[in-house]
């Protein structure tokens, strides 16, 4: 039996959610179905956290409330085919719908590792099932000795959380030299290295799993450098890929590691059919080059766009590009990082200049609960233009990182940064006098002129 909708969107994850909530709004007489294959989703962000700071892991689960209040459909099927040229979908329970805009919010699949023995039982990918994660967390809490695989944002949340449960020895082992080396530059990775380790955990940088032991279950894993560790359970937090086989099959123009390909409205190469989210190609905000950048607020800054452009160009994208921000928080510590890092920057052949300043972000900084900060800002030395930015501290750190991922979207300058007005209170940011930003953009200003 075939089934009619105006607009179909494949995925229910943030990606999906929004999307079809933008353009209910939009296109309020329209029919908008979403289909997900998961009956119980999880918010991904919160994925961690289900482990120890939440009271019960149903308390991360991703409803359908937000769709059900906006009067969209949600199907409980799998899409299995697409037919482009009449425009209808297959699924996995036989029907046929068919549709007028399609959107593929259909996400990543994790990283699947050449390590010998990641098939045994006691190896943890990261799926966002509900039911999935509530039995591997029953599980992990069974074992003494856990090993995270990844020292990127989802292996140190990881290692921070399981590091909070009673009994447990946690094990980060990340191959490059330092974790978050992606994001942050040597000094901000090590702020992060030192407090994980402050929680208990045993961080190895530089080495990698080079097998998983055991008989059916993983007993021990050898690491590149001939030792072993005794491990109970791995959970492996290096990353995930675009699900692209839906589009690829379909005939859409994709790459299995860069994604579907899509321009600035979201569009990809059928007019009809719109990407977002993970498994939607991304462009670097200053290079254009691919990035791959999975986070559920650049998922849903893409929904929001896709959402309201379904029909027609109603809002125009400013943003001509990924702007990499991200954030996370480890044990009392903010971090944020956004745009260029000054590697990333002096890779691609910039000329930077940086400032940076050491301070407190309560005023005075003997409040209670005051927290030491760091403001790092990387800036094109001739245009005065701002490239990256990287702060950590105290939960207003987090917000900071957001005014400097406006700064890159509009490309402010060092001297507007300089003279940037700003609202401050003792107990919520750093003193007016000594305000981070202001003040390493006034260091970056005089590195300028020498």
């Amino acid at each position: 039996m075939e089934k009619k909708v105006d607009v179909l969107i494949l995925g229910g994850g943030p990606a999906g959610i929004i999307t079809a909530v933008t353009a209910r709004n939009y296109y309020p007489d329209k029919n908008i179905a979403v289909m997900k294959d998961v009956e119980q989703g999880v918010i991904p962000c919160g994925i961690p956290y289900m482990f120890a700071s939440l009271k019960n892991p149903e308390e991360n689960k991703l409803g359908n409330a937000t769709l059900d209040n906006n009067k969209i459909n949600c199907v409980i099927d799998k899409a299995v085919k697409i037919h482009k040229d009449s425009k209808t979908v297959l699924t996995d329970k036989g029907d046929t719908y068919s549709y007028n805009k399609l959107v593929l919010a259909v996400g990543s699949t994790p990283v699947n590792l050449p390590i010998p023995g990641i098939d045994k039982k006691g190896v943890y990918s990261i799926l966002k099932d509900l039911n999935y994660l509530k039995e591997i967390i029953t599980e992990i809490k069974q074992c003494k000795r856990i090993l995270v695989l990844g020292g990127g944002f989802i292996g140190i949340e990881f290692a921070d959380e399981l590091a909070k449960l009673d009994d447990k020895e946690v094990t980060l082992v990340e191959m490059l030299p330092s974790i978050l080396a992606n994001s942050f530059d040597p000094e901000f990775s090590k702020i992060a290295e030192n407090k994980l380790k402050e929680a208990g955990v045993n961080v190895k940088t530089g080495i990698s799993v080079k097998e998983i032991l055991g008989d059916q279950k993983v007993e021990k894993v050898m690491l590149s450098d001939g030792s072993e560790l005794e491990i109970g359970a791995i959970i492996l937090g290096v990353g995930f890929i675009p699900e692209v086989h839906l589009a690829r099959e379909a005939g859409l123009e994709c790459d299995k590691r860069k994604g579907i390909f899509v321009d600035e409205y979201m569009r990809t190469s059928d007019p009809d059919i719109f990407a977002v989210g993970d498994c939607a190609g991304k462009r670097d905000f200053y290079t254009q080059k691919p990035i791959p950048v999975m986070l559920a607020s650049t998922a849903t800054a893409e929904a929001r766009i896709a959402g309201a452009n379904l029909y027609k160009i109603k809002v125009i994208r400013e943003n001509k590009g990924t702007i990499a921000i991200y954030s996370t928080y480890l044990d009392g510590i903010s971090f944020g990082s956004a745009g260029l890092t000054e590697k990333t920057a002096l890779d691609e052949g910039f000329e930077i200049t940086i400032g940076s300043v050491d301070g407190v972000d309560m005023h005075p900084g003997t409040l209670p609960g005051a927290s030491k900060s760091k403001v790092r800002l990387i800036f094109s030395k001739q245009s005065g233009i701002i490239l990256g930015g990287q702060v950590c501290g105290g939960m207003s750190c987090a917000q900071i990182i957001n005014i400097i991922g406006v700064a890159i979207q509009k490309r402010m300058s060092c001297t507007e940064l300089e003279t940037l007005q700003m609202a401050t209170h003792p107990y919520l940011t750093s003193s007016p006098t000594v305000y981070p930003l202001v003040v390493a953009a006034q260091n970056a200003g005089s590195n300028m002129r020498l």
